[in-house]
């Protein structure tokens, strides 16, 4: 137990062999032909880059115009991306983004005539701004009957079981609110079990009794018809935690949630990458090799660290220690006290180019000790400052990177949006599970290029060198 949590780590082979087996069928053809039948579109908020960490052959967007909203209703992709960033800024900008986009989509909806459904992705592990993102896109439209919260990542190894969210550890299924990502400095948590984090994070307005949960024995057990049975119950914005172990299970609620919208429920998501896939009727594919990827130039490839989570820097070691990449690193704490950031990076530009001249890979890191600041705003400023010097440097660089790998969200955001300048590119699919990459269209500063979201948490010790091993050929 840990800081009031009431879940205990579990053997994961134990657990998961004591559930019901998972329901028969594959559901993506129903959830493709529903889709199909009613013209819905399904829009992905994603609070960082991360969220097109299961899908392939989609949309991502970096702005929201009316005008880009439109084109994309008209498009027959079943799905679209929309990169907000808004776990990179604090609540308010956060409610303010949602705002925007839910008012220009439903005024580029009502010019097409094409409904939509609006899924807010956020992180796995539980950080973001819950319930503010929700509570927001609620506000912008008719009241929502029911919040649902779908926090599973298979790729990533996120589990929700009796209403418990878990993290995989090797042979253990640890409790999100044991792991390093409950200490987050601005989105921490105490509780598990999602109907006490729920009550948490709403600061007692939804109490935990009050919580609905969609169990894995409805879901397994009954299948959709189950699910939608529970679905056609939420009413007057009630929460609903949903429990997944699989993607199977997550291809049940997503018909049954398509079934319900189409009888009038209005839902709104609150989920990981892998529910907003599924939702999309976007089934899952192999893992692209170097073959599917073409390369932008001769020069050498580029990687960027910017995540600080255990797991980062434990990848960012084991890339180090190979010596397939030439450091170089950015000193946050100089940095900082820096009074001239631009003169401060040029001999870092000048560093990284003469190494990607010559042929070789380089990766750019910040130094590894965080600091923070004295509250959570301050804190934020910090992140962003250093962010924005990553894009200072990256978009100094005199030469065209061969491929580039973004770790971590707000840094792949930060990078996509600011230093290539990228508003629309391609999903092509995943290098490793949950490791997505991005074609950016022409009019971007990479067009054509390989852009790796490398997600903070995900993967083991040696994924970053096995993705810098795949993109060098």
């Amino acid at each position: 137990m840990h800081r009031g949590d009431d879940v205990a780590v579990v053997e994961k082979a134990a657990l998961f062999s004591s559930l019901p087996e998972p329901w028969p069928r594959d559901l993506i053809p129903q959830i493709q032909a529903s889709l199909r039948e009613t013209s819905q579109k399904v829009f992905v908020l994603d609070d960082d880059p991360t969220g097109t960490q299961t899908v392939h052959d989609t949309i991502v967007l970096t702005e929201w115009s009316v005008a880009a909203l439109i084109r994309e209703l008209e498009s027959a992709d079943p799905v679209c991306y929309i990169l907000t960033n808004s776990r990179g800024v604090n609540a308010a900008k956060a409610v303010a983004l949602n705002l925007e986009i839910a008012r220009n989509l439903r005024a580029a909806s009502e010019r097409t005539g094409r409904s939509y459904s609006i899924i807010s992705r956020s992180d796995s592990t539980l950080r973001g701004h819950f319930p503010a993102e929700t509570d927001a896109l609620a506000a912008a439209d008719a009241p929502a009957d029911g919040v649902l919260i779908i926090p599973a990542f298979m790729a990533g190894g996120r589990f929700t079981i009796h209403g418990a969210h878990y993290v995989e550890e090797g042979s253990l299924l640890v409790p999100a609110a044991q792991t390093p990502y409950a200490k987050d400095v601005v989105f921490g948590y105490q509780h598990s079990d999602l109907r006490r984090w729920v009550e948490e994070k709403t600061g007692g307005r939804v109490n935990s009794a009050a919580v609905v949960s969609l169990s894995i024995d409805v879901i397994r057990g009954e299948g959709p018809d189950g699910a939608l049975a529970k679905l056609e119950k939420l009413a007057g914005g009630a929460v609903c935690v949903v429990d997944a172990v699989s993607e199977r299970d997550l291809e049940v609620v997503a018909l049954a949630c398509i079934r319900a919208e189409a009888a009038g429920k209005r839902l709104i998501y609150r989920s990981a990458a892998s529910f907003a896939g599924i939702r999309g009727g976007i089934p899952l594919r192999p893992t692209l090799n170097a073959a599917d990827i073409r390369p932008l130039s001769e020069y050498g490839g580029l990687v960027v660290v910017g995540s600080y989570v255990k797991k980062s820097s434990d990848q960012l070691a084991a890339l180090l220690a190979s010596g397939m990449a030439k450091p170089v690193e950015l000193p946050v704490a100089q940095l900082l006290a820096s009074g001239d950031a631009a003169s401060f990076l040029t001999p870092i530009v000048d560093a990284l180019a003469a190494i990607l001249r010559g042929g070789d890979h380089a990766v750019l890191y910040t130094s590894r000790e965080l600091i923070s600041g004295s509250d959570d705003e301050s804190s934020l400023e910090i992140g962003r400052r250093v962010s924005q010097s990553l894009v200072d440097i990256t978009r100094r660089l005199p030469v065209v990177p061969r491929f580039i790998i973004a770790k971590g969200g707000i840094t792949s955001s930060d990078l996509a949006t600011d230093a290539l300048g990228i508003k629309r590119a391609r999903v092509l699919g995943q290098i490793l599970p949950g490791i997505p990459v991005w074609q950016p269209d022409a009019d971007s500063r990479y067009p054509g290029g390989a852009y790796v979201v490398f997600p903070g948490n995900v993967g083991d010790d040696g994924a970053l060198l096995r993705a810098l091993r795949i993109l060098a050929g």
